[in-house]
């Protein structure tokens, strides 16, 4: 074991999967969550990985783990759609297939179930009910994170993976913004378990990501998420020390439109329940075509719910210290393009091998400088096709004007 230590703030996907890669790296790691327990918050549904997504996990996961991923993970194919509320065809896009890859690089991830891969193993490493307030630097460069319970822990680095509200960089980076993008997005399950309950769907929806655009911009997007086995059938033939929850197959059914088209205030919508959701959202398709309105009618009460959708305005380089960012924290970005986790699990990859040179004797400082150097680059690239996508497409705002 390595005599760095590591403070992870947040246990969020790339703060776990960080800790996954420096644990394999031999390198002493500590998270500290905010929330009270592994499934306290409803943090959305699934997720499109890409090759990088995919890349990342295999690098920073134990091999019986990465396999539990892959055994797991929907393969929809790599076809991308936009239509009409007519369903008239406007786009569509075949992704790039990449052999040596599961799904060829195209996979549709159930959140929940790559939630509990990542805790497996970090029993003694997460401390829950764990809100960073504010951390201290020492002369000597050691850093102290202090909680909101008035613990505190103290540690070589600090890593803020605290997501879109991150505590550390608003210590760290006063000057890094987080805007309204101007889309409101209301985000539900339709199960879909049966061939009954599927062939209610139009098998045009059916593919990796499909998004059916409306008068005014408002849209639906639709994506299935579909097992190739029971959970506990994965588990038993590959690592039976994880334990998954067991989940059914559906579709990801996620409405969006600008915050001026809702009739209702903010306040309203966040406050609203989910039937209430349901029968808005079907109030602003009404006479589109009945494919959709069927598929959003069908959607469980129960699993939806709004979320604003914001950004990060990019900032240029700062001077490198014992505290750094990851994921959301520092480069979130409009779901648009569906590369937000893909791209902070690159963070938890890039900045895993960062630290295992630094405790192989790399100055500490110079590896954290290279992952910076590397992860502003693609990360704010990535912050500004999602703006530039999101603002063509569906009327997202454009990104504040005048930054590096």
């Amino acid at each position: 074991m390595s005599d760095l230590h590591v403070i992870i703030a947040g246990g969020g996907l790339g703060g776990l999967a960080l800790a996954q890669g420096l644990l394999r790296a031999g390198i002493s790691v500590a998270v500290h969550e905010r929330d009270p327990g592994p499934a306290f918050r409803n943090q959305g549904y699934r997720l499109r990985f890409d090759p990088d997504g995919i890349t990342a996990l295999r690098a920073v996961l134990t091999p019986q783990a990465y396999q539990v991923f892959a055994a797991t993970a929907g393969t929809p194919g790599s076809r991308i759609a936009t239509f009409d509320h007519h369903l008239n065809p406007q786009h569509v896009q075949e992704l790039p297939l990449v052999p040596g890859l599961p799904g060829s690089g195209n996979l549709a991830v159930n959140r929940m179930t790559l939630r509990q891969i990542l805790l497996a193993g970090l029993d003694k490493a997460v401390h829950y009910g764990a809100r960073l307030t504010r951390y201290d630097v020492s002369a000597s460069g050691t850093v102290t994170a202090h909680f909101a319970d008035g613990t505190n822990a103290t540690g070589d680095v600090l890593i803020g993976a605290d997501g879109v509200n991150s505590a550390v960089r608003k210590q760290y980076l006063p000057q890094a913004r987080v805007v309204d993008a101007g889309l409101r997005l209301l985000y539900g399950k339709v199960p879909c378990a049966d061939d009954r309950a599927r062939s209610l769907v139009p098998p045009e929806l059916l593919g990796l990501w499909t998004t059916v655009v409306g008068p005014e911009r408002r849209f639906v997007g639709l994506a299935p998420v579909q097992y190739r086995e029971p959970m506990h059938q994965v588990t038993a033939r590959l690592a039976p020390d994880i334990e998954l929850g067991d989940d059914s197959a559906y579709l990801a059914c996620v409405f969006g439109a600008r915050r001026e088209q809702f009739p209702c205030t903010d306040a309203e919508l966040f406050a609203m329940g989910g039937a209430d959701l349901r029968a808005l959202t079907l109030s602003l398709v009404e006479g589109w075509h009945p494919g959709p309105v069927e598929t959003v009618s069908r959607q469980d009460p129960a699993s939806i719910f709004p979320v604003a959708v914001r950004t990060s305005v990019p900032v240029a380089a700062w001077e490198t210290t014992s505290v750094t960012l990851l994921g959301d924290a520092i480069h979130t970005m409009s779901p648009v393009i569906g590369v937000g986790a893909n791209t902070a699990l690159r963070d938890a990859r890039v900045l895993a091998d960062r630290l295992a040179q630094a405790a192989g004797g790399r100055p500490l400082t110079e590896a954290l400088r290279a992952y910076e150097e590397e992860m502003l680059g693609y990360g704010f690239d990535a912050v500004r096709d999602s703006a530039t996508y999101g603002n063509r497409m569906l009327g997202q705002d454009p990104l504040p004007s005048g930054q590096p």
